[in-house]
């Protein structure tokens, strides 16, 4: 420190003409700023959301190609009005199965429980392909 003519203390180098203070640089925005750094990136973050989308993704793919299955069977059954009721209905029963192993399947890929009242959605198939073949 330096003393001024007044004999107050300051922080200006000796042989300095300026004893006022310069503003401090402007920082350029495209340069990183040691003062205010980026957020850490949360990996495991990503990871769970990335893998919740892809839960998602293959749940309503596996539901939906099973339950295409299982209405293929219903339309099958009323194509072929010739063939024993026996035959309608059992395929009506297997479209019900299939149902039920699609919801079985989504709730498997999600890490759910399988054995679960949810399973009673995948009977509806069955029993509306029953209600058209019998009506």
């Amino acid at each position: 420190m330096t003393m001024t003519d007044h004999g107050t203390p300051t922080d200006t180098p000796p042989g300095s003409a300026s004893s006022s203070v310069a503003p401090p640089a402007k920082r350029r925005k495209h340069l990183i700023d040691p003062n205010a750094p980026r957020p850490v990136r949360d990996v495991a973050r990503e990871q769970r959301s990335l893998s919740r989308v892809q839960r998602w993704v293959m749940s309503t793919l596996a539901v939906s190609t099973i339950l295409h299955m299982s209405l293929a069977l219903i339309v099958l059954t009323l194509l072929y009005e010739d063939a024993p009721l026996s035959s309608q209905i059992g395929l009506n029963v297997i479209a019900g199965a299939f149902g039920v192993l699609a919801v079985a399947a989504g709730l498997g890929i999600h890490g759910k429980r399988i054995v679960s009242p949810w399973l009673l959605l995948g009977v509806i198939p069955g029993i509306i392909g029953i209600w058209l073949t019998l009506g």
